[in-house]
Order: C-alpha cells, then sequence, then structure tokens
C-alpha cells in the first residue's frame, strides 16, 4: 500500500472489532459504525453499468441469498445500491483491490478504482445481507475502508490423485471468491494422474489420465481397488475455468510436476524416463522413483507441454512443483553421470537444480516466472524463481533472504488434508493435526526476516492433497470452516488473541453455508481437552471446553455414553487411576457434539519429570516432554496431536520418577508412516540409574526388532530398584532412495514412556 492511501484510512475512526458484532471475514481494516440502518426492499436498485459483471453478480447474489430481483439502472434518486469509480482520496498507484463501503439510512455506496475493488466490496455487503427471504432487511449504517496486506492469498487443489468434474472446480472457485482469496493452485499432474489435455501428445490422456486402480484405507495398510479411475479436463474447460475465476479477480496458477511425479507422463512416454520403461499410471500415493531423465528431448517434451500450458493460463507464474524427487534413478543412469560430469556438477542435487534453471529460462522466455516447493532451493535456487515453502518456514526464510519471493505454505499450518477435529470423530486423513484455532494463529511472516526482507513474502495458501478425499463433498469438509480463517490471516487483520470474537463471526456464516448446500466440518462444536499434571505429580487433571459453554459438557467414567442426564463436567476431571472418559456437548438436552472418549492408561512416570536432549518440532511438539508421560497413548490408525516429532534428530528422553521404585516392565510407543517421510528409528535403548550419574543398559532393540513389534517395544527389568529412566531412540536418518521422502530427513515419532 502506497503511505498517502495509508493515511487517508487512518483519517477514520477505527472501531476495536472484538466490539463489533458484524459477521464479517476478513475483518476490514477499518469500520465505523453509524446509527440506523437502511431497508434493502424490491424497490431498491443497483446504479451501475448494465454490462458490469460486478452488478451483475451483485445482483444474482442478492437473488438467491434474500429472492429480492433488483433491477440495473445507469441513474437513480430514489434506495440505491451504487457502484462507482470514485474513491476517496488520493489515488493507490495500481493497487486494485481497496474499496469503501459506505452504508446510510437512504443509499449504499460502494466506491473503488477497479472492479477488484467493487468485487471485494460487493462480498463485503452481502456478508451483512442476511440470508432469508422477506420483502424489508435491515443493513446498519456504517462505513468501511478496507485493503489486503499480502499480495497472494491463495487455496490450492489437487486433482491429480483425485479428479473433480469442472463444475465443482467453479464451485470451489466460488468459495474462494466469498472470503477475497485471489490465487488458485490448480494441481493438474501428478504419479497418480495427468488431468490436463495437451494437444501436440494425446497419449498423456488417453494414458497417462488413467490407472487400474486406486489405495483404500491408509498408505500403511497397502490395501488397493481394481477400479479403473481417472478423467481430464480439456483445453476448453480449462479456457472456460480460467476466464470464470478472471470474472471473480483470482488468478489460476497451474501446477505441472517435474522432474518427479512424473510417473502418469511417462507411463505415456517412456522415452522421457532413464530406463525407458515401462510403466503404469500409480495406484499407490507416497513419492516414485522414476522421474524425467534430463535430456535434451525431455527438456523438448516439457517446453512444449508448457508451450500450451502458457497459452491457456495468464498467470504471471507457472507452477513447476520440484519437490520429492528421488535421485535413484539419476545416480544409475549413464546420461546423467555423463551430463553431471560435462557440467561440473558435484551431486544429484546440483543436477536438479540444473533442470530447474533450464526450464526456468524457457518460462522466463514467454514472459513468466516460475514457482516451485521449497526442494527447488537444493543445489541452487534458480535465479529468478518464487518458492513455496512447505516443510516448515525455513525454506522460505532462506529464499527471502536471497531476495526471492515466498509463499508461506507450511505443512504445520496450511495442509488441509490434516485432521481438523479429534481423530476418532473424524473422516480418514493422512495425519496430522490443524484445526482451526492454529490456523488463525498462522503469521506468514517470520520472526526471523528483517524488515526489507519480509517485503519477499507474498503471502500464504492453503494446500489441500487429495489422497483421501475422494469427493467434492469432503473437499467442502476439509476446507470449511479452515479457509475462512486462513482468509483473514492473509488479508492481514487476524489477530490470535481475539480468536473467540472469530470465532462468532464464524458462526454465523454457517447459516449462510447451510443456505448454499456447503459440506462443512462441525469440529468447532467438539469437546476438545487439555492434559496437565495433577499438583504434587500424583496422577492427571483433564480439562474440558467447547467453543461455546463449560457448562453443557456432561461425562461419565464407566464406559458408557453420556447421556443429558449424566454428571456436568464443571471443573477440570482428577485422573489417578486407569479409566476412559466420555463427554459429550449438550443444549437443551440435545446433543451437540460427537462422544470424545479418551482413555487414560496410570504408571509410574505418569507426570514425572521429563528433560529431553533434543527439542521436537513445532509442528509436532504440543506437551513438550510431558506428552510422553501423560498416561494418553498415541493413536496409530489417525496420529494427531498425542505425538512427538523430530525432524531428523534424535530421541533422547530422561525421566525422573521422583524417588527409588521397584520397576518391572519398560515400553514406548513409534510409529512409522512412510508416506508422510515417518519411520522408524535405527534403534532404541533403554538405560535406568539410582543416581543420574551412571546408567546401566537394560535394553537395546535394532529396527529390525522394532518393525517386528510394530513400534510398540516392551522390555522386562526384574524388580530394578531405580529413580531415573532414559529413553534413547536414534533417528532413521537421511531417507534412502527408493523410499518416501527420499534424500530428507526423516522424521521420528514417539509416544508413551511406560513405566511399571
Amino acid at each position: 500500500m502506497t503511505s498517502k492511501l495509508t493515511a487517508f484510512l487512518l483519517l477514520f475512526v477505527t472501531i476495536v472489532f472484538s466490539q463489533n458484532p458484524l459477521p464479517l471475514i476478513p475483518q476490514p481494516s477499518q469500520v465505523k459504525i453509524d446509527k440506523g440502518n437502511f431497508l434493502l426492499t424490491d424497490r431498491t436498485v443497483i446504479q451501475a453499468d448494465a454490462n458490469m459483471f460486478e452488478a451483475k453478480y451483485l445482483q444474482q447474489a442478492i437473488k438467491q441469498q434474500t429472492g429480492l430481483d433488483l433491477k440495473i439502472v445507469p441513474v437513480s434518486n430514489g434506495p440505491k445500491i451504487s457502484l462507482s469509480f470514485d474513491l476517496d482520496g488520493p489515488a493507490a498507484s495500481g493497487i486494485k483491490e481497496p474499496y469503501n463501503l459506505s452504508v446510510s439510512e437512504n443509499a449504499i455506496a460502494i466506491k473503488a478504482e477497479y472492479n477488484t475493488g467493487f468485487f471485494y466490496g460487493i462480498q463485503t455487503l452481502l456478508q451483512l445481507i442476511p440470508s432469508e427471504s422477506k420483502s424489508e432487511i435491515k443493513i446498519p449504517c456504517l462505513q468501511i475502508n478496507d485493503y489486503p496486506k499480502f499480495a497472494w492469498r491463495g487455496m490450492h487443489l489437487d486433482c491429480a490423485r483425485h479428479f473433480f468434474p469442472i463444475d465443482f472446480v467453479k464451485k470451489y472457485i466460488d468459495y474462494l471468491a466469498m472470503y477475497k482469496f485471489n490465487t488458485f493452485h490448480w494441481h493438474l499432474t501428478d504419479d497418480q494422474g495427468w488431468r490436463i489435455e495437451i494437444k501436440q501428445y494425446p497419449k498423456l490422456t488417453e494414458v497417462g489420465a488413467w490407472r487400474n486402480g486406486s489405495m483404500v484405507g491408509h498408505y500403511n495398510e497397502q490395501k488397493y481397488d481394481t477400479i479403473r479411475y481417472g478423467g481430464f479436463y480439456t483445453q476448453d474447460q480449462i479456457k472456460e475455468v480460467v476466464a470464470y475465476a478472471q470474472q471473480r479477480h483470482i488468478t489460476v496458477v497451474p501446477e505441472i510436476e517435474m522432474p518427479g511425479h512424473a510417473v502418469a507422463a511417462l507411463a505415456a512416454y517412456p522415452q522421457y524416463s532413464c530406463t525407458g520403461g515401462p510403466f503404469e499410471v500409480e495406484k499407490q500415493w507416497g513419492v516414485l522413483d522414476d522421474v524425467f531423465c534430463p535430456k535434451d528431448e525431455t527438456f523438448t517434451f516439457l517446453e512444449n507441454i508448457l508451450s500450451e500450458v502458457i497459452s491457456l493460463f495468464p498467470s504471471l507464474y507457472i507452477h513447476i512443483g520440484g519437490d520429492e524427487c528421488p535421485k535413484t534413478r539419476w545416480k544409475s543412469c549413464a546420461h546423467c553421470q555423463g551430463l553431471m560430469k560435462a557440467k561440473g556438477l558435484k551431486d544429484e542435487h546440483e543436477l536438479q537444480s540444473y533442470f530447474i534453471q533450464r526450464m526456468e529460462k524457457f518460462v522466463n522466455s514467454k514472459g513468466r516466472k516460475i514457482i516451485g516447493w521449497d526442494e527447488i532451493l537444493e543445489g541452487g535456487l534458480a535465479p529468478n524463481a518464487a518458492v513455496m515453502s512447505w516443510r516448515g518456514t525455513e525454506g522460505g526464510i532462506a529464499a527471502a533472504k536471497e531476495k526471492h519471493y515466498v509463499v508461506m505454505t507450511p505443512g504445520s499450518h496450511c495442509y488441509f488434508d490434516h485432521y481438523q477435529g479429534n481423530p476418532q470423530n473424524e473422516p480418514l486423513a493422512i495425519g496430522g493435526y490443524t484445526p482451526v484455532e492454529k490456523v488463525y494463529a498462522f503469521n506468514p511472516i517470520p520472526k526471523e526476516l528483517s524488515h526489507e526482507e519480509s517485503q519477499y513474502i507474498l503471502g500464504a495458501q492453503a494446500n489441500l492433497w487429495t489422497e483421501y478425499i475422494t469427493s467434492p463433498e469432503q473437499v467442502e469438509y476439509m476446507i470449511f470452516p479452515r479457509m475462512m480463517a486462513l482468509s483473514e490471516v492473509v488479508w492481514g487483520t487476524s489477530k490470535s488473541e481475539q480468536y473467540p470474537d472469530f470465532v462468532k463471526r464464524m458462526i454465523q456464516h454457517f447459516k449462510r453455508l447451510d443456505q448454499k448446500g456447503i459440506n462443512y466440518s462441525k469440529a468447532l462444536f467438539e469437546i476438545t481437552a487439555e492434559v496437565m499434571p495433577r499438583p504434587g505429580g500424583n496422577g492427571l487433571l483433564y480439562l474440558l471446553k467447547t467453543n461455546q459453554s463449560t457448562n453443557g459438557i456432561r461425562y461419565t467414567i464407566d464406559g458408557t455414553q453420556p447421556t443429558a442426564q449424566s454428571k456436568p463436567y464443571d471443573q477440570p476431571l482428577e485422573i489417578t487411576k486407569s479409566q476412559t472418559i466420555k463427554a459429550t456437548y449438550f443444549e437443551n438436552g440435545l446433543a451437540k457434539s460427537n462422544v470424545a472418549e479418551q482413555q487414560f492408561h496410570i504408571h509410574k512416570a505418569v507426570s514425572q519429570l521429563v528433560s529431553l536432549q533434543n527439542q521436537p518440532s513445532g509442528n509436532y511438539s504440543k506437551g513438550g516432554g510431558f506428552t510422553l508421560v501423560d498416561g494418553i497413548k498415541g493413536d496409530k490408525a489417525k496420529f494427531g496431536q498425542h505425538w512427538l516429532g523430530f525432524s531428523g534428530t534424535d530421541l533422547i528422553a530422561t525421566i525422573d520418577l521422583g524417588s527409588k521404585q521397584k520397576i518391572n516392565h519398560l515400553s514406548i510407543g513409534l510409529l512409522s508412516s512412510p508416506s508422510s517421510w515417518i519411520y522408524f528409528p535405527k534403534k532404541v535403548t533403554f538405560q535406568v540409574s539410582e543416581d543420574m550419574l551412571q546408567f546401566e543398559t537394560v535394553g537395546t532393540f535394532s529396527f529390525e526388532e522394532i518393525q517386528n513389534a510394530n513400534g510398540q517395544i516392551e522390555l522386562n527389568c526384574n524388580n530394578k530398584n531405580i529413580q531415573f529412566v532414559k529413553v534413547t531412540a536414534e533417528n532413521f536418518g537421511t531417507i534412502p532412495d527408493g523410499q518416501p521422502g527420499a534424500g530428507n530427513k526423516a522424521w521420528l515419532f514417539a509416544d508413551e514412556v511406560n513405566v511399571e
């Protein structure tokens, strides 16, 4: 924003939004509330150019929302909604988003310098209009002056793993428009399907768009069906979507994966691989070894594809993937090794950089820029490339410090394929735990960046990978209401301390979603729980809450289902023995939430002091060392919040039992989920001590033994009299070629250390 525009907007009185009952998302930059109301009736008209898309859009939206059919007229002296190109204040020199929305008793006026501003003002106005059919609708008098903080406000949709029809893709764009997103990242190619028609290479869709089966259940189960599955978008359909999005001021950024995630393309054209094939379009999720071979004919093939893609998509950026590219085939490929020698490349990472930089030169020659996942940093970043930082924020920080533009999309806050509620009550997901509150707390600008460096953060984006999302209804469930939280983050008006206010506004939007038939998640109404050490170190405290009120929570401890007559929750529950707590939230005698169920196993280490030599990753660190002794075992089928995760580092935990005690049994839970780069440790060692000075090794388990035990390691200790227990789990290390995540650090996930 220009300083003049900012100064102008600051002339308006700002109302603290936590005191403002208006159901607006994202929260506008500035609001002034006046007395009175404008009455919207069938006598109201829309004063605008009749050919203006935004005017027609407003007319249709009001009719759908209220039943009122307003006329569009060039001039009116009566009650009206006017759209005028005369935004008060100085010119905003090329910034298209600002708008002014003024509601008085006589008229509603939306002023902007560009159509984009009108469109955003219309979205705000529509949120002020109740979703109800009435002959007279009150809209509060106010003045809003608004503009976004970030230039890239994105949502992503993976149509390669599961294919979604063109009508739903348009609906998805409508959802983005409702909350002022301006970028649709369309993931069109992957190992499991090629979804875009390329006229020069018809086999890409004849062969590459169809697979002979899909994974069923979670990746860890390794089960498949034999149902032929697929689909693709014609170039005419692509043009249709791009035009549809442009009208709604949304840029469509296509993603064509390279050099990895290429099996669907290689199934159609195996000559562009290192081995020559043959290949099948992949049935399983994850990362595959067969990738594009960096030979001249491959680059010609990809350049021809991108030429057609660029002709279809007017976006400045073309996404070329660049993530999860195993180097297995390149290491054993004579051509690749010869190319590395000829170009003076020291390893396969530099070969990938060569690949990306060569593609960048081509894309730049077409007047466009490339953007890729943060792996494109490895081996040297292409000169003009932008980076999407998904493996945490580190890649984005590194790129911004090198003066490259960045879109923040870390898995910790922006992966909407993660669970958003208690995994026990949620449809199968890849894993993780990202509730609305966590999304709302995200700050796209890392504190590690200086003010100058932070200017390279374009914005943020949520990603929806669809391995476990098979229908449009499930897509809706996974994005709503989390995308509402992200919309406020990228608009730049979110404040984590005002989350309760955001929840109040969000709940008011649910009626609007109901009216539109959108299948949104009700996890917000679920009971959430927190476990804490009981004072004195004996047992646990179990705290329950909802986003509504704790007054309606009823619970049982005898295994029965809670009813409205069950014991009311009025204070933290003391857990001093093994038991199962079940709780449900009731309103007016009716259950409003699913049953929240938690099993507790009380043992000698519960609530005792735990010291960690290495700290877990911020993404999977809730509870810190206490997570290992909180009496709760992590769910291996739906791993979510009850695991500690270590990226590339070892788990070294020492537990102080508080006094010398006789112990007979030690155990720890470990997780393997290769599709998520989570691997069992190389080795686990148990040690015990009386005084913390000398430790005795009482058990060691190899990788094979851990595998055979499926991660549940048990050890008998023969009545040892000790005070300290030390558990060391050695991280798997760098993931080898041929495995999901090859070349990256493995994750180590551990949970309850049981001491009996």
